[in-house]
């Protein structure tokens, strides 16, 4: 079996969705590839957003929780997402861009050895922009209706950070369960790649005491990392087992499958297969301008719809 070949999507809770979308869609660029409700709990959304298809590693997802409070920040949880741009010219464009939307950022600066812009969206979610340094990001197509200029198109998720007590138990899940490589250590942060030399598949884990983070609005609930199909999800599904970790069994998503655990700080861990991803159930042209229902939910559309709020652009 292949080792991880990088991030599948990251998941976020949001309290708007309105907010949310004009934030990834019409300031960031993004494409909405999906809208769909959480599969555990449908009276709420579960929002998409990524490249013209929403291939693996472009994905950003949100669950909007409409009470949910603000984000408590602390230890053991995810705390940043990187987002990969095609050139170091790219991050003169975002500079100047999120200027003109009046976002507050660092400036150009560095992280993890690379150059950098650090900004956070409307509810606090933290977010950096990086160069990907010629990096293979093999699964990315533009999408020609972006606000964004092809030539600096975000092209997916670089770098996620790791907040942990314990770092060294997260490391040896990292390392001993996944194969990773350390590639670098300092003072603040270590950085792990999945992939070699490539930014796409990295784990930044920092050190910090003091209490856990308490979730809410602008919050990570999760990070999810590729498996390229069923078979090999119910491979690494007995390897995490095997570790001594509690699986929840490979779980049919319709538009993956997938399964998760919490590795020894806490942190949420997703094992997402790469297909067959937000075109099963819809056309490239109309993606994320509908609301999609796998089907054993299908059924209860009429109840669904009732209790969600209407978004811009949804038909």
């Amino acid at each position: 079996m292949d080792n991880i070949q990088g991030h599948h999507h990251v998941s976020m809770i949001t309290k708007d969705v309105q907010l949310n979308n004009e934030f990834y869609s019409d300031i960031l660029g993004l494409r909405r590839v999906k809208v769909t409700v959480n599969q555990d709990d449908p009276s709420m959304y579960h929002i998409f957003y990524g490249d013209k298809t929403g291939s693996p590693g472009t994905e950003l997802s949100f669950f909007e929780m409409k009470n949910v409070g603000q984000t408590y920040r602390g230890t053991n949880a995810i705390t940043k997402i990187v987002l990969l741009l095609p050139s170091k010219e790219s991050l003169t464009y975002w500079k100047k861009r999120l200027d003109e939307f009046s976002i507050k950022h660092s400036g150009l600066t560095t992280y993890a050895n690379r150059p950098t812009i650090l900004f956070e969206d409307k509810e606090g979610l933290r977010l950096a922009l990086t160069v990907d340094d010629g990096s293979k990001v093999d699964l990315w197509e533009n999408w020609e209706d972006s606000p964004v200029p092809r030539e600096h198109q975000i092209m997916g998720i670089g770098p996620i950070e790791l907040t942990a007590r314990r770092p060294e138990k997260l490391e040896r899940t990292l390392i001993d369960l996944f194969k990773f490589t350390k590639v670098s250590e300092g003072e603040s942060e270590t950085v792990y790649q999945s992939v070699a030399g490539e930014p796409f598949g990295e784990i930044v884990v920092t050190y910090e005491e003091g209490k856990r983070e308490k979730p809410g609005r602008g919050s990570v609930h999760h990070i999810a990392i590729r498996a390229k199909d069923v078979k090999e999800l119910h491979v690494w599904d007995k390897l995490v087992r095997d570790y001594g970790f509690r699986s929840t069994g490979v779980i049919d998503r319709f538009y993956f499958h997938s399964l998760y655990f919490r590795e020894s700080n806490g942190i949420l861990f997703e094992i997402a297969t790469d297909g067959p991803g937000f075109i099963v159930d819809g056309d490239i042209e109309k993606l994320g301008e509908q609301l999609d229902l796998p089907d054993f939910l299908e059924k209860h559309r009429e109840e669904i719809v009732a209790n969600l709020t209407p978004i811009k652009g949804l038909s």
